[in-house]
This record gives structure tokens, sequence and C-alpha cells, in this order.
């Protein structure tokens, strides 16, 4: 039961939970927690399927009695009678599926985070010859006849700005759209971007890791745009959107413009009322019960059995 439990729940969450979180409607109020969210059902579904090839193979009971032996003596794993070579092929089967989810998702992300950090690598070494430091702006000034405004993210970690920008920005819009991009750097948020890329191409045709890729793409520049928000004027952001708006980042980088640009500059001209306490209260033990929720479920069993097997050594002493 335990186990078509969590693969029943696997199968909801990646259907049914994308369709739920993409109606919320608090999500723009709070971009920060609904990337939480998002990233919070992403790894629920994950784990609710590897574990419940784990609760298919393994006995529930076996894991209690592990549990009270390494409680009782650390290293008397199997002493309960658990021979891993008497386990039938179809266990070790089930168990290779679950292992298979975890290396396909490992895989891919690695896969991802690693072209990016390539191709950044590769425009950090175009950007040495081509570019030129600003210690004004503390960001390099690249020649190029598009207005566009980016980061690269990494260990040396820079902000480009486009001749044309300089051109086409006032002091005050640039400055916004600069603090813009330095919220994307210490927000690490390439790294979100690489995880949720990485699961979605790991697991192609699931609407979870789909649509959460897409959602985190346009989260990602809302909470930035409001990081920024909290130094400058919000009409200097969304004038800075407006110029920018056609501009498209170069491969592994973090731009103020793109596809979200219009949206984003209607709500900073007209922003909405912060959640309250019992929203963003809601919103966290949302995340909580997605990410527990899978092991409790799991444990179950095992800790029952635990307690049963204690409850059992006390009434014989």
């Amino acid at each position: 039961m335990i186990a078509l439990t969590l693969a029943a729940y696997a199968v909801l969450a990646t259907t049914l939970l994308p369709r739920l979180l993409a109606r919320a409607r608090w999500t723009d109020r709070a971009p920060r927690l609904a990337i939480i969210l998002w990233l919070a059902g992403c790894t629920s579904a994950i784990a609710s399927a590897i574990l419940a090839t784990v609760a298919t193979a393994v006995p529930s009971d076996t894991i209690g009695h592990a549990l009270a032996s390494v409680v009782e003596a650390c290293f008397m794993l199997l002493d309960h009678g658990f021979d891993p070579a008497a386990m039938p092929l179809a266990a070790w089967l089930v168990l290779a599926t679950g292992g298979l989810v975890a290396v396909r998702a490992a895989y891919s992300v690695g896969k991802v985070l690693f072209t990016a950090w390539r191709e950044r690598r590769q425009h950090a070494e175009m950007l040495v010859i081509l570019g030129r430091h600003d210690h004004d702006l503390d960001a390099i000034v690249l020649e190029y006849g598009e207005p566009l405004v980016y980061c690269l993210p990494g260990r040396q970690a820079k902000t480009v700005i486009t001749t044309a920008a300089l051109r086409a920005l006032r002091p005050e819009h640039l400055t916004a759209v600069l603090a813009h991009e330095r919220a994307h750097l210490r927000g690490r948020h390439h790294l979100v971007l690489g995880l949720v890329d990485g699961l979605a191409r790991a697991f192609p045709g699931l609407p979870l890791f789909a649509k959460a890729r897409s959602e985190i793409v346009r989260l990602v520049e809302l909470h930035a745009d409001d990081v920024a928000a909290r130094h400058h004027p919000r009409l200097h952001i969304a004038a800075a959107l407006v110029s920018l708006a056609t501009g498209r980042a170069p491969a592994g980088a973090l731009a103020a413009g793109g596809e979200t640009a219009l949206a984003r500059v209607r709500r900073m001209l007209h922003p909405a009322a912060p959640l309250c306490r019992r929203e963003k209260f809601a919103g966290i033990v949302a995340v909580g019960v997605l990410l527990a929720g899978p092991a409790t479920v799991a444990a179950l069993p095992g800790v029952s059995a635990l307690i049963a097997h204690h409850c059992h050594t006390l009434a014989h002493r």
C-alpha cells in the first residue's frame, strides 16, 4: 500500500500539481516563495518515484528491525534476517528503476550546468578581447548595436552593457537595471535555472517539469526586479525594461530584457500588495508538506516496526 500510495502521488504530482500551481494568483506577489514551491514540487515527485521503488523491493518490517538494530548496536544492521542475496530478481529490478530515475536526473542537470559553464567561459574569454571595464559602473562595456544589459554568473561573475544600451538608457535607469542583474548574481539564479532545465530534459513530456522550467524562468526575473526595486524607483526599472525589451541574452547569460519584459513593466508600474503573514505561512507549510510528505509516508511502516520492536523487547525484560 505504501508503494502504491507513493507511486500514485508521483503520477498525480507530475500531472495535476503543475495545473494547481499555475493557477495560483499569488505567485507574482511573492516570486521567491513561488520558485521554492515549484522546486519543492519537482523534488517531491522524484522522491516519491524513488521511494516507491524502495518500498516495493524492501519489506517495511525489515527496515524497522534494521533501524532498531542500528539503535542498539550500530553495526548489526542485518541481524534480523534481511539477506540481500535472498531478494528476488523482481525486487532488484524495481530498485534499479528507482536508481535510474535518480541517475537520469543527476546526469541531465549536470550536463546542463556544465554546458552553461562552458558557454559562459567562452563568452568571458571573448569579453577580455572585445570589452573594456568601466570602473564607475563596475561593468564590462561591449561595442554592440543592440541594447543589452546582462550578467555572466560564476566565480568571476561579470555584468555586461552594450554601447547601444549606454546610449539608450538614462543614468538612473542604467543604475536600476544593473541592480537587477546583480540580484541575479547574488541569488544564484543560474543554478536554479540549470536545475529545472536539466529536470525538464531528463523527463520530457511530464507537465510538472516543463511547466516548472517556464514558470521559474519568469519568476527569477520578477524576483530580480523586486530586489532592484528595494533601492531604486520602480519607474526607473520599468523605463529600463522598455528600452531593453527586444534584447536577447547570449547563451549562458541572464539578461534584463527578453520576452517577459513588457509584462514586468506593467507589474512595476502597478505593483500588487505583498503577501500577508497568513499567506506566507500557508506557502511555507505547502513547501514543507511537499518536501517531507513522501519521506514521511515511506518511513511510517519502518518507524511502526521500530516502535513495535522496542515495545516487544521491553515487554520481555
